[in-house]
């Protein structure tokens, strides 16, 4: 950016303006004039009296004679009162140029620039570290930098020469005291902070005031380069951007887009003045005045400027140890701060940061996290409130902050640790890039090759492959042998920082490289729709995912996490050529989810968030085995993973191949799992891939009916195959070397990559946990009784036994949720039963030949019963008790409501579901109107229909005569419409005095005629029928028989005649009208 001109080192250099004529003199007269001088006018400055008097000095001579005698004062030891004199002076009289008083001697009132610019130049002496550093040294720098900050701020009329003399001051003091190593204790290390953000301050003034010319810019590029192994120099300068970018953002993409916030703090550092082009030319000088920050990353860079080298040589001229200096121990740490405050700016561009709510730097998202301690929050997650995490202003001075997506239902306390991230609670979304924001290839044009070398920092490369000097730091053979020397840095000799503990790192670098590659993930995964790539980025990209997702020798596990935290929408972004990294992320998250512990990164991130981030990777690739099919896979570094020739790594393997891989990730995943919202989304990832594998397993099977290929069919009976090409294998391997995935392999069937086995695995696996750990929880408990009722509708051929299981284990949740003591019945409670009662009603429903099993039924009528009445009937410890003999005491009436729902299910629906109207009404769509509508009998009408009421809950409504259709108006028809509870129904009767089946074979139904004797046969006798046997009429009569005569004996034919007219006469008075 400055290469064409010139630096001012040399200015610098061979200014004398800092000495003074009494150097030439022996050290006991300086020291003698100078107290004797200085202490009548500092005295003059500390006595209240006296201090509103006039100066002692009244002309130009005077004053400069006296500040030749102050600069010399000003090298003198702080065994006394002179420096501190001296100091007290020249604070006094730079204030010229803010406000004149009458202590300052009038040749400076009249020409304030002039001599302030003279009085800088000898204030740089009081900067000479001191062999007796102490806190008197400290105080004084101190009160000389709060003086230039006044002086900046407030002064109103400072020439450009003076600003320039101001800055070169700067400049000179912070080279002094921070280019040479950091000596422990001393003064630099007390003062870099506040030096730094002096200088950075009245620098950010002096753009406003008057703009430095590009020499300065380049001057102080080149001097803050020497001072990057102190952190502050990192911290301020990651501040000073962040609120440059803040401000750049206002005016460059408009109000709508996400604003940047940071702290009120370092807001402040900007001048409300300085307009939007200084503040764009500003932001982007100061982007580049760290340089390169991948050099902190080489110990031999940072050590090899002037300062360092001075210190190589020790008194008999052999060069010393690179690792005996204590401040390049903390490089790890400040390239970390340097790639995390990158990482602020980046997020800011893409509109994802969040700020933070004390006055700690702003945050960007989805960090990595260093928990020391868990709180695991049962409530259900619609009765949680959220809460946010604040940290101590404190924390902000030594470590700057970021935020991780954890989870809605853990809370995390991280502490100061480099990976630690308080800011955002796990309660809180993941932000959304902007819709406005820039392009990636124009992101990358700014970080890119900041972040993709920082990602390749310390990375031992295939086998084959050759960075060139774009992607490392080290170009030279001496170079490389400082940063190995750094590298191996013992720990024993790093000085005592709680912000570092090499141990968690033992790469050293692995932070701020982890920090750089979640970057770059995050970038990518802002692609919009449609938007182009340079392919370059791409390729870069590409290498680095393979080489952060490595799990073999050259693992590192804070990349691997943090490449997973950034990268869940990674396959959902459509970029070109993405998919040649899937078996590298399968291989990824077969290192994660099948480990319940994650041992070897819950030291530096919160476990919860890895494993959700890698179940929303497993989500996305899910599909891909289904969608591509046979497909092969690219193969990016052919034969450059291992020496192993017979690595899967390096050979081109089908998506459908990676299925069987994915499907154990899947359930190991869900065995080990312990948070709810991520068990949650297993279960519904669990019913999708059975889903589709059965929709799929059906168009195979009827394009190989219909006498197609049947591609997609045939995967799943060539397991050996899966088994061999996806790296599943089951060879036995030593415990130490075993991955979770291969010893999970062993234990899954070899079929469970198809619809059926995949059924048969998630059924067993669900109902074991939904009776063990997950039926205290209520969320995991609904998402499981989500999933197997899903798991009913799959129309896959499976045993009875296994449904069988479902059910019986859906009967026992009730059974132990309606069984827990009575305090802890609940609202959400009784809404696990319900929806276990639903969950019963939608498997009987799909398969009511469950019911024609004896003991299946059985087991359900007794569940129905304990929902409605609130107990069983029978128990193995009890005798049989009647229903008129219990009292009713259901848990709830929503729950006994749920119960009478399934009786109704079972009484009316199995068997005739779903009804002619379809699956989505439950009742009949028939009505009174639509019977009256569609008969075809005229005499029909609303007055032809009866109602009756039962139990005060059911309405009958009755039609007594035939519809006209196809019953048969010969038989007795009744039609009978049931309002209920459980809906309305629609029943016609017939009487029929033969089945249905005999009446369709026969026109009519004739009865049978009465069958007609046949006389003819056999023989035929004459024989006289008597009331009474021959031997009664042989018995004499006596008086009393013959007392009562014989009828035809009585009547005459008089009597007859008469009895006749009688009855005519009788006849005719009925058939008179009355009158």
């Amino acid at each position: 950016m400055y290469s064409e001109w010139r630096s001012l080192h040399l200015v610098i250099q061979n200014d004398q303006g800092h000495t003074s004529v009494l150097h030439s003199y022996p050290e006991s007269v300086g020291r003698e004039v100078a107290n004797a001088v200085v202490h009548p006018l500092g005295q003059a400055l500390g006595t209240p009296s006296v201090a509103g008097s006039e100066s002692l000095l009244k002309t130009d001579k005077e004053v400069k004679w006296t500040m030749e005698v102050i600069c010399y004062g000003l090298t003198l030891p702080l065994d006394g009162e002179t420096v501190k004199y001296c100091v007290d002076v020249y604070t006094d009289w730079i204030m010229a140029l803010v406000l004149p008083k009458d202590s300052i001697p009038l040749p400076v009132i009249k020409e304030p620039n002039l001599y302030v610019q003279s009085i800088l130049k000898h204030l740089q002496n009081l900067f000479v570290p001191r062999q007796e550093q102490g806190s008197s040294q400290i105080r004084l720098c101190l009160q000389v930098l709060r003086a230039i900050q006044k002086l900046a701020r407030e002064s109103s009329i400072m020439a450009r020469e003076t600003w320039e003399v101001l800055l070169l001051f700067l400049l000179q003091i912070n080279d002094i005291l921070l280019a040479p190593p950091t000596v422990q204790g001393g003064i630099a290390e007390n003062l870099a902070e506040k030096l730094i953000g002096v200088l950075f301050e009245v620098w950010l003034l002096a753009c406003t005031r008057c703009f430095p010319t590009p020499p300065y810019w380049k001057t102080a590029k080149e001097m803050v380069a020497n001072w990057r192994h102190h952190p502050a120099v990192v911290e301020q300068w990651s501040k000073v951007t962040c609120a440059l970018t803040s401000r750049l953002l206002r005016f460059t993409y408009g109000p709508s887009f996400p604003p940047f916030k940071v702290p009120d703090e370092d807001a402040s550092l900007i001048p409300p003045e300085m307009d939007n082009e200084c503040v764009a030319q500003t932001w982007f000088r100061f982007l580049h005045m760290l340089s390169n920050p991948v050099d902190l990353s080489n110990p031999a860079i940072i050590s090899s400027t002037p300062k360092f080298q001075e210190q190589f040589l020790n008194v008999s001229g052999m060069p010393q140890e690179l690792n005996q200096y204590p401040c390049l121990k903390h490089l790890p740490q400040i390239f970390f701060r340097a790639m995390r405050g990158i990482s602020c700016l980046v997020d800011a561009f893409l509109g994802i940061s969040r700020p933070r709510s004390d006055s700690a730097p702003p945050t960007p998202v989805n960090r990595l996290s260093m928990p020391q301690s868990t709180a695991v929050n049962t409530t259900p997650p619609h009765n949680r409130r959220h809460r946010a995490v604040t940290v101590n202003k404190a924390t902000m001075k030594t470590s700057t902050v970021s935020t991780a997506h954890a989870s809605k239902v853990q809370h995390q306390t991280s502490s100061t640790s480099p990976l630690s991230s308080p800011n955002q609670t796990s309660s809180e979304p993941r932000p959304l890039p902007a819709p406005r924001r820039p392009k990636v290839n124009s992101i990358l044009n700014l970080f890119g090759s900041w972040l993709f070398d920082a990602a390749f920092v310390h990375c031992k490369l295939h086998n084959g492959i050759n960075r060139d000097s774009s992607m490392t730091a080290i170009t030279t053979q001496a170079s490389m042998e400082f940063r190995r020397k750094g590298s191996q840095m013992s720990t024993d000799t790093m000085v005592s920082n709680p912000m570092f503990d090499a141990s968690e790192f033992p790469d050293n670098y692995e932070a701020g490289r982890a920090e750089a590659c979640g970057t770059l993930c995050r970038i990518f995964c802002s692609k919009k729709t449609g938007e182009e790539i340079l392919p370059a980025y791409l390729s870069r990209f590409y290498m680095l995912l393979i080489q952060g997702l490595q799990i073999n020798d050259y693992v590192c596990h804070p990349v691997l996490a943090s490449v997973i935290l950034n990268s869940p929408p990674l396959f959902c972004c459509d970029l070109k050529g993405i998919d040649v990294v899937v078996p590298y992320f399968i291989s990824a998250l077969e290192t994660i989810l099948p480990d319940r512990e994650l041992s070897k990164f819950k030291s530096y991130v919160n476990p919860t968030e890895l494993r959700r981030s890698s179940i929303n990777i497993l989500l996305s690739l899910l599909p891909l085995p289904h969608h591509f099919g046979t497909v092969r896979s690219e193969v990016v570094l052919e034969g450059k993973f291992s020496n192993d020739d017979s690595s899967s790594y390096d050979k081109p393997i089908t998506f459908l191949s990676l299925k069987l891989r994915l499907v154990n990730i899947l359930i190991g995943a869900l065995q080990t799992e312990t948070d709810p919202n991520n068990t949650q989304m297993i279960l519904g990832a669990m019913l999708n891939i059975v889903q589709d594998s059965a929709l799929l397993e059906a168009i195979g099977c009827q394009m190989e009916m219909g006498g197609g290929e049947n591609n997609l069919k045939s995967h799943s009976r060539t397991n050996s195959g899966i088994s061999s090409a996806s790296g599943g294998s089951t060879e036995p391997t030593t415990p130490d070397s075993e991955r979770p995935a291969q010893a999970l392999l062993r234990d899954y069937a070899l079929n469970t990559d198809s619809a059926a086995g995949l059924l048969i695995r998630s059924i067993h696996l669900v109902t074991q946990r939904l009776n063990s750990q997950w039926r205290q929880d209520m969320s995991i408990s609904l998402a499981a009784l989500e999933l197997l009722s899903g798991l009913a509708k799959v129309k896959v051929m499976v045993d009875s036994g296994d449904r069988k299981r479902a059910i019986s284990s859906v009967c026992s949740y009730i059974v132990y949720q309606c069984s827990r003591p009575a305090p802890l019945h609940s609202r959400d409670l009784h809404s696990m039963i319900v929806a276990a009662f639903q969950c019963l009603c939608v498997w009987l429903t799909e398969h009511p030949d469950m019911l024609d099993e004896k003991d299946c039924l059985k087991e359900v009528l007794e569940i129905v019963e304990l929902g409605i009445s609130g107990s069983k009937s029978k128990s193995s410890e009890q005798e049989v008790k009647y229903k008129g003999d219990k009292e009713p005491n259901p848990a709830s009436m929503r729950v006994k409501d749920a119960a009478e729902a399934t009786l109704t299910c079972i009484m009316q629906l199995l068997g005739a579901f779903p009804s002619p109207s379809g699956p989505a009404s439950p009742c009949s769509l028939v009505n009174e109107t639509t019977l009256i509508k569609y008969s075809r009998l005229p005499t029909i009408n609303k007055h032809s229909f009866r109602y009756f009421v039962l139990d005060n809950s059911v309405i009958l409504a009755m039609l007594e005569q035939p519809l006209g259709n196809e019953q048969n108006d010969f038989f007795p028809s009744v039609t009978v419409l049931v309002r209920g509870m459980s809906g309305r129904l629609a029943w016609a009767q017939q009487l029929c005095l033969l089945p249905r089946g005999a009446k369709a074979n026969q026109k009519l139904f004739v009865p049978e005629p009465r069958p007609v004797p046949k006389n003819d046969v056999g023989f035929k006798y004459t024989v006289k029928h008597r009331p009474f046997p021959e031997e009664v009429d042989k018995i004499p009569f006596v008086k009393a028989d013959l007392s009562i005569p014989d009828l035809h004996e009585i009547v005459t034919e008089e009597r007859r005649l008469g009895w006749s007219n009688f009855d005519d006469h009788s006849g005719r008075e009925k058939e008179r009208p009355p009158e």
